[in-house]
């Protein structure tokens, strides 16, 4: 585990300054190793520690003498053991660095990933050509889920400021956290996943004292009984009344999600697209059981499929012959195949002044070669931006593959490989605007 730290810090990008210390090396990975942290010369501002649990409590007390900043605890074998020496040890940890003012992420974590800095203080060091930078934020409590996570958001292309790996909350928890990304300018919205709570009054204080600053998602586990009980033996925490922590996050003004693709897919929209001004949304699709999915979501999550506005309606009859379904949900139906249609289509629903926010469901064909051409200067020509999300399938590698992928780097849309999934996305656009809007009164 030592090497693979090693490795993941003097790799890539890395701090002006990296140190081992190893009682029974004068030399590692090329650099000079010191037998104990005392003889290292000059201040530390972190340390990072993967040693056995029973020489830990030793190894913080040097953390104390040599005045560390702070410590990212790698270690195991503390409060989520069953035999008791492991809760007295963490104990025993706690209380020597809370004594000396000294913050740690862990014990067992896998450490912390500063994306913008290029900091890899975790025993993963494929971070830095796995991990796209950007501004997300994530906090895990398992180090093996912020690791999937991380590993999912290259096939979205989801971009990270940091990620965290909080482990056992020696004495930092979320609350803590919450508290610094609120204030990271290198971070615009804060995914976390939740096991177990220790202090839930103080994550709750400080969700409400920043409600609607940021967007907050929490995907946490602990519905069935074996999974509150693996709470336990994992991060060292039971998960708790999970109906009851739902209600408490939403009332402090937190996006509750039901995985880690919820988790990643309203991330992702929070930070690629506008807020809807409220929950009317138009839906425009090539096939209507495409509609009728997003529909249903729609409506589960509070979004409503309303009529269009009766302007907007006149302009859609001039143009949609009658074989479509013209009223909100739209279903082109043969029409899906006139380019020219599609393109008037979506310049009419941007500009409808009811509806708040805009969902494209198409699955491509060969007939529909060119479906896509041109629809750029359609977005560009609509002065009032409005959330697009997409559910826009084709086969992978095609033409329309590059121009979706365009469309998204551009801004005009955000595209996801179910309707499902775009709409709940769209739901989580619409419930963090809520939060905003009940912040402000």
């Amino acid at each position: 585990m030592g090497y693979q730290v090693m490795k993941s810090l003097t790799t890539g990008k890395k701090p002006e300054k990296v140190i081992p210390v190893n009682p029974s090396k004068k030399c590692i990975m090329g650099l000079e190793t010191y037998p104990s942290l005392i003889n290292v010369d000059g201040d530390v501002d972190l340390a990072v520690i993967v040693l056995p649990a029973h020489l830990v409590s030793s190894s913080i007390k040097e953390c104390i003498r040599k005045k560390v900043k702070g410590i990212i605890l790698i270690t195991a074998g503390f409060a989520e053991i069953e035999d008791q020496s492991g809760y007295i040890l963490q104990r025993e940890v706690s209380e020597l660095a809370n004594r000396a003012d000294i913050p740690i992420i862990g014990p067992n974590c896998f450490g912390i990933f500063n994306v913008k800095t290029g900091m890899n203080a975790t025993f993963n060091p494929d971070f830095p050509d796995t991990v796209k930078e950007g501004k997300v934020a994530l906090i895990s409590q398992s180090g093996g889920v912020a690791g999937a996570i991380a590993f999912e958001s290259r096939t979205r292309n989801i971009g990270f400021s940091k990620i965290i790996s909080l482990g056992n909350r020696c004495n930092t928890d979320f609350a803590e956290m919450i508290e610094y990304l609120m204030d990271d300018s290198d971070t615009e919205v804060i995914a976390m996943y939740m096991e177990g709570i220790d202090e839930p009054r103080l994550l709750l204080e400080a969700l409400s004292e920043f409600r609607g600053k940021k967007p907050v998602i929490i995907y946490k586990v602990g519905k069935s009984k074996v999974s509150d009980m693996a709470s336990q033996s994992h991060t060292g925490s039971l998960a708790g009344r999970f109906d009851i922590y739902m209600g408490a996050f939403r009332q402090a003004g937190v996006i509750v999600v039901d995985s880690i693709t919820d988790l990643l897919d309203v991330a992702q929209a929070l930070t690629c697209s506008p807020l809807p001004k409220d929950s009317n949304v138009a839906v425009l699709s090539g096939q209507a059981g495409l509609a009728m999915i997003a529909c249903d979501v729609c409506e589960t999550f509070g979004m409503q499929v309303n009529p269009f506005s009766p302007e907007t309606q006149t302009k859609l009859n001039r143009f949609l012959p009658p074989v479509t379904i013209r009223t909100n949900p739209v279903d082109l139906g043969p029409a899906w195949n006139n380019m020219s249609v599609v393109r008037d289509a979506i310049k009419v629903l941007l500009n409808d002044k009811v509806m708040s926010s805009l969902l494209l469901l198409f699955v491509m064909s060969g007939a529909n070669e060119d479906n896509f051409s041109g629809l750029s200067e359609v977005f560009e020509s609509v002065t009032e931006r409005k959330p697009v999300l997409s559910s826009i399938l084709s086969l992978p590698g095609g033409k329309w593959e590059t121009e979706i992928k365009a469309l998204e780097q551009s801004g005009s849309l955000v595209n996801y490989p179910t309707p499902e999934r775009a709409a709940r996305a769209l739901a989580g656009l619409w419930e963090y605007q809520r939060i905003r809007n009940l912040s402000e009164q």
